[in-house]
C-alpha cells in the first residue's frame, strides 16, 4: 500500500502541470488514476508492480522522469513495465502507433496488463469526453487502432479484455 501511495504521490508532482485534452482540460493526474482504479477495482488484479506502474506508465513519456529516477524510487521491475509501455518520441506518430501494435504481443504480461488498462481507459475517455479537437473521423480511426493493439494481446487477461471489448462497444460510427 505505501508503495502505491507513494507512486500516486509521484505521479501527481510530476504531472502536476498537465492536463488532458478533453473540453473541461481535467488534470492529467486522472488518467492514471483511472488506470490503477480500473486495474485493481474492475479487474481484480492485485500485483503491486502492475497497479505501481499503471500510476507512473506515462512519466518517462510525457515529463522530465528519467528511467534511473523511477528504478531508484520504485525498483527494476516496476521500470520494465513502465519502459515496455513508454513510446520513443524520437519516433514520428504513425511510427509509433505501428511500434505499437508490432510490439504488443511480445511485452510482458505485467505490461502488457497495463497497457490494456491504458487502452480501455482512453477509449473511455474518447467515447465521453474526448480531446476537443478530435473530429468523428480520428475517434474512429483511434478506437480501430487501440483494437489492433489489443488483439496483439489477446489471452494476457480475460476480464481486461472484457471491458476492452465493452468499451470498444462504444466506437462512434463514421
Amino acid at each position: 500500500m505505501n508503495q502505491i501511495i507513494r507512486a500516486a504521490a509521484f505521479a501527481a508532482h510530476k504531472h502536476r502541470d498537465q492536463r488532458r485534452k478533453d473540453e473541461a482540460a481535467s488534470p492529467y493526474i486522472n488518467h492514471p488514476l483511472a488506470l490503477a482504479n480500473l486495474l485493481a477495482n474492475e479487474a481484480g488484479v492485485e500485483d503491486d508492480y502492475v497497479i505501481v506502474a499503471a500510476l507512473l506508465h506515462d512519466t518517462i513519456e510525457d515529463t522530465d522522469t528519467t528511467a534511473e529516477e523511477l528504478r531508484d524510487a520504485f525498483g527494476t521491475v516496476v521500470l520494465g513495465y513502465v519502459l515496455e509501455v513508454t513510446d520513443d518520441k524520437n519516433l514520428a506518430k504513425a511510427e509509433r502507433k505501428a511500434a505499437q501494435i508490432a510490439h504488443a504481443a511480445h511485452i510482458s504480461h505485467g505490461a502488457k496488463l497495463v497497457k490494456l488498462a491504458d487502452k480501455i481507459c482512453n477509449l473511455r475517455d474518447v467515447a465521453d469526453n474526448p480531446p476537443a479537437d478530435w473530429p468523428l473521423q480520428r475517434r474512429v480511426e483511434y478506437f480501430d487502432w487501440a483494437k489492433a493493439v489489443v488483439d496483439q494481446m489477446r489471452g494476457a487477461h480475460s476480464s481486461l479484455e472484457r471491458l476492452f471489448d465493452a468499451a470498444y462497444a462504444r466506437r462512434p460510427m463514421a
